[in-house]
């Protein structure tokens, strides 16, 4: 038993994936169909498609009971000197480096294995029987993560409890893909514990925030956190924008002119010809505003019930925010009344020890980025941090320093994760507090590639850039307040 048990059954695993992919190649002892191969084949393959998919369930069970399993005994391994919270972290970067996920990935599964093995009997059950599938889990662990026991349980019994009082009807849970299973189990919660959707839109709003997320070809992400009401209404504002600037002459697809129109908006004063627009087309002017429905049941627009409204191409949100809405008579928004007997419309109204700064460039050129396995926390404010301790005789040196993110210097020195020895082109690895050793993410440099013929001369044309904006003096707030001006001045 044990750990040779656990070889055994992957072992026995291994075999059965190798007899499947033998079927799917048609290099089976036996085919699917004699009498029609190719159709058998076929038929074969969902076969296994859709066995996998069960398998696959039950893996990320297992997975998540094994996950649980491991964040308990290496709580207990620890001991008490050990901080919660950096144990917390530790284990969470042991298994994202066994599972090869990053440091929030691994921190997330570990909430949603802890919920779905501790406090979703249901969830679990059906997981392991193959009726859902992972993302289904994950979308019923969000969703019931902010509701009292009972609400949970009456929650995960309406679409997995065929005994219910009430349950889901029409197509089960694990046949819906989970994006929109997770439409229907918030309407369904936000309907059923509507007093929790103030408390939690409020914690909302307080993390508000922009994001910038680099891509390739020289593209990135820019990417707004906010309140519901002002991102619908900043995304149908360049919508209604964007169709205004379409036109026989204007050579921008849709995504394009809302990309342009966006980007004026928050590096210049929202009034140029737009970025790219080859036509010279001037951007509409700001009368335009698009138009979306709030539906709001009239006992919660008068404040008798804390009922959810619903807003048009979101899903539901605080009657707080739809009473302000309406009575701010936002030109963006068409209110829609209902009636309390049978939910129809009642009416739609309008209203020396020191490093130097070239040895920190150093490291920013060796390193990229923290050099903690998936850790793509590449800011400036990343720690020169000594591997062998200044105090124990380490020389301040490229060789002995890593430049850890916050999180991880701090994990560094509370829990026993410790880093590697590192050279002047080569970053530390890490080792976990099993003993196990994970490189870290290297540069991939490469000598460069000599022109084989005489460039020709260029003429750039004669045009006008958006300023930049020097982040890191400023950091991300100029991002923010134009997003929000932009946001306010279209709502």
């Amino acid at each position: 038993m044990g750990k040779a048990a656990v070889v055994r059954a992957f072992g026995e695993i291994r075999a059965a994936l190798a007899v499947l992919n033998a079927e799917v190649d048609g290099a089976g002892s036996v085919p699917f169909s004699v009498a029609d191969p190719l159709a058998g084949l076929a038929d074969g393959c969902l076969e296994i498609l859709a066995g996998a998919r069960e398998v696959e369930a039950g893996i990320a069970g297992l997975k998540a009971k094994a996950a649980v399993g491991y964040m308990e005994s290496a709580a207990a391994v620890a001991g008490p000197d050990v901080p919660v919270r950096a144990q917390e972290i530790a284990v969470a970067a042991e298994i994202g480096c066994v599972l090869a996920l990053g440091p929030r990935a691994a921190s997330s599964f570990l909430v949603t294995s802890h919920a779905v093995t501790a406090t979703l009997p249901r969830t679990l059950e059906a997981l392991q029987a193959g009726a859902i599938s992972w993302s289904h889990a994950v979308v019923m662990a969000d969703e019931t993560a902010c509701l009292d026991p009972d609400g949970a349980a009456a929650l995960e019994a309406h679409f997995l409890d065929p005994d219910a009082p009430d349950p889901a009807r029409g197509c089960p849970v694990g046949g819906l893909p989970a994006h929109r299973f997770k439409a229907k189990a918030r309407t369904w919660r936000e309907r059923h514990q509507a007093g929790s959707i103030e408390k939690r839109h409020a914690k909302g709003v307080a993390e508000r925030r922009v994001e910038f997320r680099p891509d390739q070809d020289g593209m990135a992400w820019l990417s707004a956190y906010l309140p519901a009401d002002q991102a619908l209404a900043g995304w149908n504002r360049l919508t209604a924008a964007a169709r205004g600037m379409q036109g026989p002459d204007e050579p921008r697809s849709m995504p394009q002119l809302r990309a342009d129109t966006f980007a004026d908006a928050i590096l210049t004063n929202g009034t140029s010809t737009g970025t790219g627009n080859e036509a010279g087309t001037d951007q509409p002017s700001s009368g335009i505003r698009a138009q979306v429905l709030v539906t709001v049941p009239v006992h919660s627009l008068l404040g008798l019930t804390d009922e959810p409204a619903m807003l048009d191409g979101y899903g539901p949100i605080p009657p707080s925010m739809a009473r302000a809405l309406v009575a701010g008579g936002a030109g963006s928004f068409y209110r829609v009344l209902v009636d309390p007997r049978d939910g129809a419309p009642l009416e739609i109204g309008r209203t020396s020890y020191r490093v130097t700064g070239a040895m920190r460039a150093w490291l920013r050129m060796r390193d990229g980025k923290c050099p903690f396995p998936g850790c793509s926390n590449n800011s400036l404010d990343n720690d020169a941090d000594h591997i062998l301790a200044w105090a124990n005789g380490g020389p301040t040196g490229i060789s002995n320093l890593g430049q850890p993110c916050p999180k991880h210097h701090k994990l560094r020195h509370t829990t026993a994760w410790k880093p590697t020895p590192a050279t002047k082109n080569e970053p530390p690895g890490w080792t976990s507090p099993t003993g196990r050793h994970y490189q870290s993410e290297h540069q991939d440099w490469e000598p460069p590639r000599w022109p084989d013929r005489k460039w020709p001369d260029r003429k750039w044309p004669d045009r006008k850039w958006p300023g930049s904006i020097d982040l890191v003096r400023h950091g991300a707030s100029p991002w923010e307040d134009a997003l929000e001006r932009f946001l306010r001045a279209h709502a």
